[in-house]
């Protein structure tokens, strides 16, 4: 039963093996007192476009390295040390590890650099006529250790060494013994008992990184200066029908099979193509980016300085959209089209020059929504703090409370989340071959599109105060129905990809 795990120490229940009954000491079936609602709730919650995920602390990962070096040194009858520096060597494959070693001990432990021997635990003692082959100082009084190889050599020069290997070259799994062609690996109490302190410690966290690195499931979360770290059984196969984005304890969410932010709906291959793309400066020299666009009417220079695509222009008073300079108007019904990109039938194929005008015009369409979704999304994060002071006068001019409050803020991160979801539709939509199926990707993009545009205009609105209440439904019920728009677009997008529904060109 790996979806249930019980306490070590709870001894009230016991599991019949048969998968059958649970009971107590006394026989009894708890059966009926066990909660499962939640586990199979859980379970239903689960969205397709959603992956299975576990966040662990360095304290958790740490503790599972020991449970699995206490386990192989248990199962192959060593000590602890030669069973971790074992595990590292088969990057912490144990089942492959004790299958190998039962096999072939001997071969087993050569190649990792381990000597399975009690009567050889390295210990600093005095030798009689010794002298150290690293600074040639002898003596029958200087401390001096070997490892089970037999290379001896004196204290101060082996703590220098491993010092150097650790602080200044990083090295924590592969340190081997000092001598030349000797490949015996310091297991980690030697290193204990050679360096100081703060050596130690740097030398544990380098051991815990590399945990993490040589397994395969497990990912650092990019965030800066965090320390938790992702599971999520993905194999690099799967990255072709799945975006699996994870959300790390600190808050960052991001996508564990290439380590960006959160770029579904779009897979991390073309993501990957999309980027080099808008990097190329062979495309970015056919475009010029600015931050001011004239009136269609009157032609007086606007600039835009809200996340809202809807543009009123102050001389004017002509409504119109920032993206695509059409009438406002059309963007609110059956008629909205600003998302697709329509091909001119008229272009000649075998004018080269046509072709690649076409060519850069498709671009253009798709990039310019992608870029302006991603700046909307950046002006429309600096509305955190406009939308704090909103919260702060509407508590004062109304009778709610501070937490009632917070759907202001709760909307903005909806229209924060939403922009940056319609912003990778545009490059996923670039990469999409025109047919049925695409249609309907659109229909679903418009769909989200239009909703975010008419709750980001709701967040601009000025606070009256005798209409709070009245604001506030409409802002609640517009982000409910946002937040289900982008459900259903991430639900059949994530559907198609396990389908193979989707089909991609290469423009």
């Amino acid at each position: 039963m790996s979806d249930i795990d019980f306490d070590e120490g709870d001894d009230d229940f016991l599991y019949d093996e048969s998968g059958e009954d649970y009971l107590d000491e006394s026989g009894e079936d708890y059966l009926d007192e066990l909660d499962f609602t939640e586990i199979i709730q859980e379970k239903q919650e689960r969205k397709k476009y959603e992956v299975e995920y576990k966040v662990y602390s360095i304290e958790e990962i740490e503790d599972f390295q020991n449970k699995e070096i206490e386990h192989v040194a248990n199962i192959i009858g060593c000590f602890k040390e030669h069973a971790a520096t074992l595990l590292r060597h088969f990057k912490w494959n144990k089942e492959r590890l004790i299958e190998l070693y039962m096999d072939r001990t001997e071969e087993v432990t050569k190649e990792a650099g381990v000597i399975v021997d009690a009567q050889k635990l390295p210990k600093l003692i005095k030798v009689e006529d010794f002298c150290c082959d690293i600074c040639c100082d002898s003596g029958d009084d200087i401390e001096s250790l070997a490892l089970s190889c037999g290379h001896r050599f004196c204290k101060d020069c082996y703590s220098q060494y491993l010092t150097q290997k650790i602080k200044v070259e990083g090295e924590c799994r592969n340190i081997q013994c000092p001598s030349d062609a000797c490949n015996i690996i310091v297991d980690e109490n030697t290193i204990k008992m050679l360096v100081s302190e703060d050596t130690y410690h740097r030398y544990t966290s380098l051991l815990i990184r590399t945990y993490v690195d040589d397994n395969i499931f497990l990912h650092w979360c990019p965030a800066p200066n965090c320390e938790y770290a992702v599971e999520c059984k993905i194999h690099d196969s799967d990255l072709q029908r799945l975006v699996p984005t994870v959300k790390c304890k600190c808050g960052h969410q991001f996508c564990f099979g290439c380590g960006l932010p959160d770029h579904q709906p779009c897979i991390c291959s073309l993501v990957a193509k999309w980027l080099n793309k808008c990097r190329d400066d062979s495309e970015t020299a056919n475009w010029i980016s600015v931050n001011t666009k004239e009136c269609p009417k009157c032609k007086a220079s606007i600039e835009k300085n809200g996340g809202c695509n809807h543009m009123t222009c102050k001389k004017c008073k002509n409504e119109f959209c920032w993206v695509c300079m059409g009438p406002w108007s059309e963007h609110g019904n059956q008629w909205y089209t600003c998302n697709r990109f329509e091909e001119k039938t008229s272009v000649d194929a075998r004018d080269s020059q046509s072709r690649s005008r076409a060519k850069l015009e498709r671009y253009l369409h798709y990039y310019n929504r992608y870029a302006n979704h991603e700046q909307s999304a950046k002006l429309d994060t600096e509305l955190y703090e406009k939308t704090e002071r909103k919260m702060e006068r509407m508590q004062k001019s109304s009778e709610l409370s501070w937490i009632e409050v917070q759907f202001l803020k709760e909307a903005v991160e909806t229209v924060v989340q939403c922009r940056n979801t319609l912003k990778w539709t545009y490059s996923f939509a670039f990469y999409l071959q025109k047919d049925n199926q695409t249609t309907l990707f659109e229909d679903n993009q418009r769909d989200l599109e239009m909703a975010v545009e008419q709750l980001s205009e709701l967040l601009e609105e000025e606070i009256k105060p005798n209409r709070i209440a009245e604001l506030k439904q409409r802002v609640v019920d517009k982000s409910i129905y946002v937040k289900h728009r982008r459900e259903i677009l991430l639900e059949d997008t994530a559907q198609g990809l396990k389908e193979s529904r989707w089909v991609f060109i290469d423009p």
